[in-house]
């Protein structure tokens, strides 16, 4: 899987090129929002519900999150609701990741924003734990979205 970037953490920067249709929306962007990882969601036991004590302490709460969008509507430039996924491709033509590792996006008052294939974004909103399921598979995460910003550590 050469060239495809997990985002999990550490010291490196990738910007989104403007390229690809990363236009950004920014406004209303809360900066003290939680940063919230992959690691992190992966602590909800999907089958069960039980989640760590600090997975606990952001559900409910304004969080930014990183990773791809993958648009529930084919062909669309811009959308107001997608998946948020760890790595690109996901969902795509692989097997899906687990509901824990899957975040369904919907934008707040249908606030359409364009789709960043390739380049990693933050959503910024409200998570929450919440079972969907849509042509992809099971998801576990449910994200009230209230803007997009390219991703940057």
């Amino acid at each position: 899987m050469g060239g495809w970037l997990a985002l999990t953490s550490g010291p490196r920067s990738v910007l989104a090129d403007p390229s690809d249709g990363a236009r950004v929306r920014t406004a209303g962007v809360a900066r003290d929002s939680t940063e919230v990882g992959w690691q992190l969601l992966a602590s909800l036991d999907y089958r069960t519900g039980e989640m760590s004590g600090e997975l606990e302490s952001v559900v409910g709460r304004g969080v930014k999150v990183p990773g791809y969008m993958v648009p529930l509507e084919d062909w669309a430039g811009e959308v107001s609701e997608f998946l948020l996924v760890p790595y690109v491709g996901a969902c795509v033509h692989t097997p899906p990741p687990p509901p824990n590792q899957l975040v369904y996006v919907r934008m707040e008052k249908g606030q359409r924003v364009p789709v960043s294939f390739w380049n990693p974004v933050w959503i910024h909103g409200t998570l929450t734990v919440e079972k969907t399921t849509n042509l992809y598979g099971s998801v576990s995460f449910k994200m009230d979205g209230t803007s997009i910003t390219p991703y940057e550590w």
